[in-house]
């Protein structure tokens, strides 16, 4: 298989993954660049693993370490003194990328035990501190009911359920949450995504975006999401995205 062809399934994902990392579109598509510079300016390494998405993923933390990717996302956010790289990045490959913790312990080039334990860290590191307040956009019931079950049980609170573009902008401006949580189509056929806009309009808040569709959001033909979440979801998913969205977030509003 032609090199093209054996990144091409994996690289809206990658995009996806860098810009979780580091918590900026622009500075996650960067990352990728470089990753994709390196692979073809030494394209034998690209093929020293079974699997295609590993090995590129393998280099694009290659790619990270080499630049300094580690002291970068500790300027984004005065909190990353505080979080262990290490712990954030295997987290993100487990929770939000799919991988199985030995595969992420190849990504990384670390060893399994070492990986795990990083595990088993990163979560309580990435929650100390950032409780707040979270507005749900999603029509469907049983899918808020699970996000608000995820919601509180990493200590935050649901403000509200909106299940419009009306409903949800109107919630925002009564609530004023520190994060939102929004799916694309809306019950009455309005759009998260303009519903998002408009909230954005008037808040300075982080948003995840939930949706059966990522590829739509992720052609790479215009402005992307940084925060994206794949229907159906797992809860350590929404788990892990949460934590890392607020992480990156300058001043999260305190729940109340």
């Amino acid at each position: 298989m032609s090199f093209s062809n054996a990144i091409r399934p994996h690289l809206p994902y990658l995009r996806r993954y860098a810009r979780i990392l580091t918590g900026s579109q622009a500075s996650g598509d960067a990352y990728v660049r470089a990753c994709l510079e390196a692979v073809l300016a030494n394209p034998q390494d690209f093929g020293r693993h079974d699997s295609p998405k590993i090995a590129l993923y393998q280099l694009f933390h290659a790619t990270w370490d080499s630049s300094g990717g580690a002291d970068h996302a500790s300027a984004l956010d005065r909190r990353l003194s505080q979080i262990t790289p290490l712990h954030r990045q295997v987290m993100l490959l487990t929770s939000v990328e799919g991988f199985s913790t030995a595969d992420a312990a190849t990504i990384m080039r670390i060893d399994l035990a070492e990986a795990e334990a990083a595990l088993v860290s990163a979560q309580k590191e990435l929650e100390e501190g950032l409780a707040t307040s979270v507005l749900i956009i999603e029509d469907e019931p049983i899918i808020a009911l699970d996000l608000a079950t995820v919601v509180e049980r990493l200590g935050h609170r649901v403000c509200d359920t909106a299940r419009t573009r009306t409903e949800a902008v109107q919630k925002a401006d009564q609530h004023r949450p520190g994060l939102v949580l929004a799916d694309i189509q809306l019950a009455d056929n309005s759009s998260g995504i303009d519903a998002v806009r408009d909230i954005l309009s008037g808040h300075d808040v982080p948003v995840i975006f939930i949706t059966a569709y990522p590829e739509r959001l992720l052609t790479g033909e215009r402005p992307e999401p940084t925060y994206l979440i794949t229907k159906p979801f797992m809860p350590e998913t929404v788990a892990a995205t949460i934590s890392q969205a607020l992480f990156f977030a300058a001043e999260p509003a305190e729940a109340s």
